[in-house]
């Protein structure tokens, strides 16, 4: 005997699959005719992506001046003072990202580099090398350092060695500078500092450092480099 409810619910099952066949076909060509083909190629190119994770792009690093990690504000200037390191490696002094004493400008060598740069206008004065290993030149240095104007920055970075000609009036005339370190060099320390004449220097920035040869470092017993840099307000 046959099940008519059985029979007419797999019709209905039928014929409703059917109906909702013939109603996707009507819709997929009504929207393939009403929208631009343009807009179905990007919609489904972007249901593609979906699945996709964004990628983030971290921004460029800016170029800071002197290639240091300090933003000043308009009302300071950026300086750098490295020392040199190695054989070869020359000192390299740098403010407001023009490069005073570097090997490129071919003013820097073994011994003491000094540069003297104005505080009113700051552009540079002179710029001077002692040889502190061989030759008797701390009697011209101290007499250098003596002539430097009132109202002037003085950035001093060694390179290989800066102590063996180092006199008794050259240390002197340089704590009277304000350093602090120039009694503690030994043979083939690295040394920097930021002093001035007759101009006030913040405490709370960087203004000495001294590092001692290593022969556990990368230039086998020749000395490491060493930096101080930071912000300088303008007068």
């Amino acid at each position: 005997m046959v099940n008519y409810r059985c029979l007419s619910t797999n019709t209905l099952k039928v014929v409703g699959l059917i109906c909702a066949s013939v109603c996707a076909w009507y819709m997929g060509y009504f929207f393939a005719e009403v929208l631009p083909e343009d807009s179905l190629q990007t919609a489904i190119g972007s249901m593609q992506k979906m699945h996709l994770k964004p990628v983030l792009k971290a921004p460029l690093p800016k170029k800071q001046k002197c290639a240091t990690w300090r933003t000043c504000s308009s009302s300071e200037v950026v300086y750098r003072i490295r020392s040199g390191a190695g054989k070869s490696v020359e000192p390299n002094i740098c403010l407001e990202d023009e490069t005073i004493i570097a090997g490129s400008k071919k003013n820097g060598n073994r011994g003491i580099n000094i540069a003297v740069v104005s505080y009113e206008t700051m552009k540079v004065i002179a710029t001077k090398t002692f040889d502190m290993y061989e030759g008797d030149f701390s009697g011209p240095m101290v007499e250098f350092i003596n002539k430097i104007p009132s109202g002037s920055i003085i950035l001093v970075a060694s390179h290989d060695d800066a102590v063996t000609k180092l006199n008794e009036a050259a240390k002197k005339v340089f704590e009277d500078l304000g350093s602090k370190e120039v009694r503690n060099l030994k043979f083939r320390s690295q040394w920097v500092l930021l002093t001035a004449k007759g101009v006030p220097i913040p405490n709370n920035i960087e203004r000495e450092k001294i590092i001692h040869s290593d022969g556990n470092n990368r230039y086998s017993g020749w000395p490491a480099e060493i930096q101080i840099d930071g912000c300088l307000p303008k007068k």
